[in-house]
C-alpha cells in the first residue's frame, strides 16, 4: 500500500486520480520480445557489466561481485563491487550522480533468467510498499482469472482499495500471505516474508514487507518467465501518467512502483520493472531515501537514475526465459 496525499496539504505525495484504464492481458511466460527503440541497440557492456571476467569490450564497465554468499549478501556491501572505466553506467553512477544527491539511493541490475546481481548504492533494503503489488496480483489472478478490473487499478493506478480486494480474494489473512510468498518463493526470492497482520495500521499488511533491493530484482528477473505472468507484466505497461517517473521515462518500461513514509515522515520511494534491450530484456530495481523526507524529491532522484540509465542502455545486454515452462 502507498501512502495517501494531497499535494497542496502534503508535498510528500502519492495517489493520482482513479481515472485509468482497467484492461489486462493473459498469456503464458516469454521467452523473449525484442520490442521499440532500445531492442535494437546493440552493444556488448551489459555482458561486460553483468559478468565476473571481461574481454574483448574497450572501454565498458568492470564489476567484479564478491563470488561468494547470496545475492543479499553482495547487494548488501556495495564495497565488494570493484568499479572501473570512466564514462560507463557504473563509474558515472558512483562517481558522478551519486555525489551529488543528499540521499541514499541503490540501483541493482541483472538480466531476465540470470543468477548475478550487480548493486550498486547505499540503500538496501526497506518496505516493499505498493511494489508488493506485483506478485500480490498475480496471486490473485491465479485464484480468480475475474479480478481483471481490480487488477489493472492495483497495478496501474497503484490504487490501495483494489489491492486490498486482491488480497481479501485470497482467503485469510494468513492464507493470502502464504499465497503471496509462494509467488516470491517461485520467482526465485527465497528470503522475502509477506506477513499476515498489519505492521502500521494505517497501512497493508504485504505493503510493510521487508524487500531488500537484491532479493526484489531476483524476483524480477524471473517475474517474465512464471506461468500467467503477462496478465501483470501487461498492466505494469500502462501505469498511469502521474506515476510515470523514474523508470516510467525508458522506452518499453514495463515497472511498478512503490512508496511510504516511515514512523518519522520520511518517505521510501522504490521502483522495479524489466527494460527491453540487446539480447532480451534486463531486470532493473531502484530505490531512495532523500534526506529531506520528500516524495517529490524522491521521485526527481528516481527520475535521474533512470536517466543515467537511458544514457547507457547500449551497454546493457538482456536475457531471455530458459525454454517452454
Amino acid at each position: 500500500m502507498d501512502a495517501p496525499y494531497s499535494r497542496t496539504a502534503d508535498q510528500r505525495g502519492a495517489h493520482d486520480a482513479l481515472d485509468g484504464a482497467r484492461d489486462t492481458g493473459t498469456g503464458a511466460p516469454r521467452s523473449g520480445r525484442p520490442r521499440g527503440r532500445l531492442a535494437r541497440l546493440a552493444g556488448c557492456g551489459a555482458a561486460a557489466l553483468l559478468a565476473v571476467v571481461v574481454t574483448g569490450c574497450g572501454s565498458k564497465p568492470v564489476l567484479l561481485p564478491d563470488p561468494t554468499g547470496t545475492a543479499s549478501a553482495r547487494a548488501a556491501a556495495p564495497s565488494s563491487m570493484v568499479v572501473t572505466v570512466p564514462g560507463t553506467l557504473a563509474w558515472d553512477f558512483v562517481n558522478e550522480l551519486r555525489p551529488s544527491l543528499n540521499a541514499k539511493v541503490g540501483l541493482a541490475i541483472m538480466p531476465v533468467g540470470g543468477d548475478r546481481v550487480v548493486a550498486l548504492g547505499d540503500w538496501t533494503t526497506g518496505p516493499a510498499w505498493s511494489t508488493m503489488k506485483v506478485p500480490l496480483t498475480l496471486a490473485a489472478l491465479r485464484e480468480n482469472s475475474g479480478y481483471t478490473g481490480a487488477a489493472s487499478s492495483a497495478i496501474t493506478l497503484s490504487d490501495n482499495s483494489a489491492a486490498d480486494t486482491l488480497w481479501q480474494s485470497l482467503g485469510t489473512p494468513t492464507t493470502a500471505a502464504d499465497a503471496v510468498e509462494s509467488v516470491l518463493r517461485e520467482g526465485g526470492d527465497g528470503v522475502t516474508k509477506v506477513p499476515a497482520t498489519r505492521a502500521r495500521s494505517d497501512y497493508s499488511a504485504f505493503g510493510q514487507s521487508d524487500w531488500s533491493l537484491s532479493d526484489q530484482l531476483q524476483f524480477a528477473s524471473n517475474l517474465p518467465c512464471l506461468p500467467q505472468s503477462d496478465s501483470v507484466t501487461t498492466l505494469m505497461g500502462k501505469i498511469s501518467s502521474g506515476q510515470r517517473w523514474g523508470l516510467g521515462n525508458l522506452d518499453g518500461a514495463e515497472f511498478k512502483g512503490g512508496w511510504g513514509p516511515d514512523v518519522n515522515g520520511n518517505y521510501l520511494v522504490r521502483q522495479f520493472g524489466l527494460i527491453p534491450v540487446e539480447g532480451g530484456e534486463v531486470a532493473i530495481a531502484i530505490a531512495t531515501q532523500a534526506n529531506s523526507g520528500s516524495f517529490d524529491e524522491g521521485t526527481t532522484i528516481l527520475t535521474k537514475v533512470a536517466t543515467l540509465i537511458s544514457k547507457h542502455v547500449s551497454e546493457l545486454r538482456g536475457g531471455n526465459c530458459p525454454g517452454p515452462h
